[in-house]
């Protein structure tokens, strides 16, 4: 249906001023379009069109962790090693080492938010479903070229995610935001480890061997329509948005040069350098999870899937809830600090002592829950929006060259030297991280910087930025005020972040 003749559209007129400084007017809608939940001006409409975004990425975690909850089935029906197995995640990692910066070049200069998760979520399903052909066809390689097609929209698709929040919800409750993302995108993980193996012992009674296999990762696949769902209906509402709001979508307005990678603030580096060092000693211990919990601890497979699945439970719940506390107080890089020592105390744990594993799982998940909140929002404060599609895809690409190099690395130590050197190897990566962490810690202190500021004090620089801009945007604009205009200001488009920009570059300053 044409936007022009939507029922959601329709009777649409200007009334009145929403803001009085800037003159922008609400258009006033009829019908459906005018409830709460239709209506693009009232905060209620974000928080419908966050549902959607949760879900853009939940058939992509479910699968992600297909191979972690059948570990042992899958390494017995097709006869493959641990470092054979670790294959399967390695190979999802891959094409991201590049595709996920394409990923976010292609959001903000090719297809925009709106196509570009539509066309990642479609290979999220196809890789899935080859996937599952392979273990009908008992091919092992055609299973790790579903993986690879998998990938190739999986990380992809959350830079989506990330993209589509930050446009939405910049300079409001965007913390939040990153933590709901994560906490229905962790609803699908754990769901995963919780009811694969069911699935497939239910489907055992009648099937066996590569069928079996094949018929239980192609019910799993289900879940991807749903991400494709969703993609599709965010499409539709952001397209609305930005005809109703005449608002710029981010990723517009502003020209991307790879080259502005080489400006990227260090800050941005040793955020990105964090991430991949905390991730490498989560992910791949997650997918090996299920064979270590049963031979230290003597678990069943059952109940080793539900101590893994703790991470992701866990950050179901708590993810949200971290998220709003830490947009209630700031001071963004002592979270991550604190996730991050939990972190090594959980691993520690596991690795030296036989305390019930479920107290360390725990612990993990909420220090993984504190970290993911705290760290991701955090780019959003030093790299200026038109790149944040670019940004978010380089910290995406670094972490999946981790993920890869280590997933390798990792089945192949369990094969050769046990899980206690893996543990050992986790703990070294998470030092790294932490070291890392204070290095931001005192750079950002010593520069001046805003990640490890409380939320009164980003509101107030904010509200100090704002005048200034105002004050130069009238300079720039006023009648009889052009003398020091250059032609290159006109040619530029007249958007707040822009006059940002230009007023900084006049100042000497660094735009960030």
């Amino acid at each position: 249906m044409d936007d022009e003749t939507s029922p959601l559209l329709v009777d649409r007129k200007p009334v009145r001023p929403i803001n009085e400084s800037n003159n922008e007017t609400e258009t006033e809608l009829s019908g459906c379009g005018a409830t709460l939940c239709c209506n693009p001006y009232r905060p209620f409409h974000r928080f419908v069109t966050v549902i959607f975004m949760c879900f853009l990425s939940f058939g992509s975690y479910f699968c992600y962790d297909n191979p972690g909850a059948l570990q042992t089935s899958i390494k017995n029906v097709m006869g493959i090693s641990t470092e054979e197995f670790m294959q399967f995640y390695a190979w999802y990692s891959w094409p991201n080492v590049i595709l996920s910066l394409i990923g976010g070049f292609l959001i903000d200069r090719v297809f925009g938010i709106r196509l570009g998760a539509i066309i990642f979520a479609a290979f999220v399903m196809g890789g899935q479903l080859v996937f599952a052909a392979g273990a009908f066809a008992k091919s092992y390689y055609l299973m790790i070229f579903g993986r690879f097609v998998f990938g190739i929209g999986g990380e992809s698709l959350a830079v989506s995610q990330n993209t589509y929040a930050v446009s939405w919800f910049y300079g409001k409750e965007l913390n939040m935001v990153f933590g709901l993302q994560l906490s229905f995108a962790r609803i699908g993980s754990t769901v995963n480890f919780l009811v694969m193996q069911p699935i497939y012992d239910f489907l055992a009674e009648s099937e066996k061997g590569y069928t079996l296999l094949g018929l239980a990762l192609m019910i799993a696949a289900l879940t991807t329509v749903i991400s494709l769902a969703c993609a599709l209906i965010l499409a539709f509402l952001d397209k609305r948005a930005e005809k109703i709001l005449n608002k710029q979508t981010t990723g517009t307005g502003e020209v991307i040069r790879f080259k502005d990678i080489l400006y990227f603030p260090l800050s941005f580096w040793l955020i990105s350098i964090v991430c991949v060092s905390y991730y490498v000693a989560i992910f791949p211990f997650i997918g090996l999870g299920n064979e270590f919990f049963t031979r230290k601890f003597g678990m069943s497979i059952s109940s080793a899937n539900t101590v893994t699945s703790l991470v992701y439970s866990l950050s179901a719940v708590a993810s949200p809830l971290l998220g709003y506390l830490i947009d209630r107080t700031g001071r963004n890089v002592i979270w991550v600090f604190f996730a991050v020592l939990l972190t090594i105390l959980s691993h520690g744990t596991l690795a030296f002592t036989f305390i019930n594993p479920f107290v360390p799982m725990v612990l993990m998940g909420i220090s993984y829950s504190m970290l993911a909140s705290g760290l991701w929002p955090m780019v959003a404060f030093i790299i200026p929006a038109h790149q944040l599609g670019t940004a978010y895809g380089i910290m995406q690409s670094v972490q999946n060259l981790g993920l890869a190099v280590f997933s390798i690395i990792t089945g192949n130590i369990v094969d050769n030297s046990g899980y206690l050197v893996l543990e050992v190897l986790n703990l070294a990566s998470l030092c790294v991280a932490l070291l890392c962490v204070v290095v931001l810690w005192i750079i950002d202190m010593e520069r001046g910087g805003t990640l490890n500021l409380s939320t009164a004090q980003r509101k107030l620089i904010a509200r100090e930025l704002e005048t200034t801009e105002r004050l130069e945007q009238d300079r720039l604009f006023a009648s009889g005020s052009m003398a020091d205009v250059t032609p290159q200001d006109l040619l530029h488009s007249r958007t707040d972040f822009s006059i940002r920009n230009r007023y900084l570059s006049r100042l000497g300053a660094t735009v960030r």
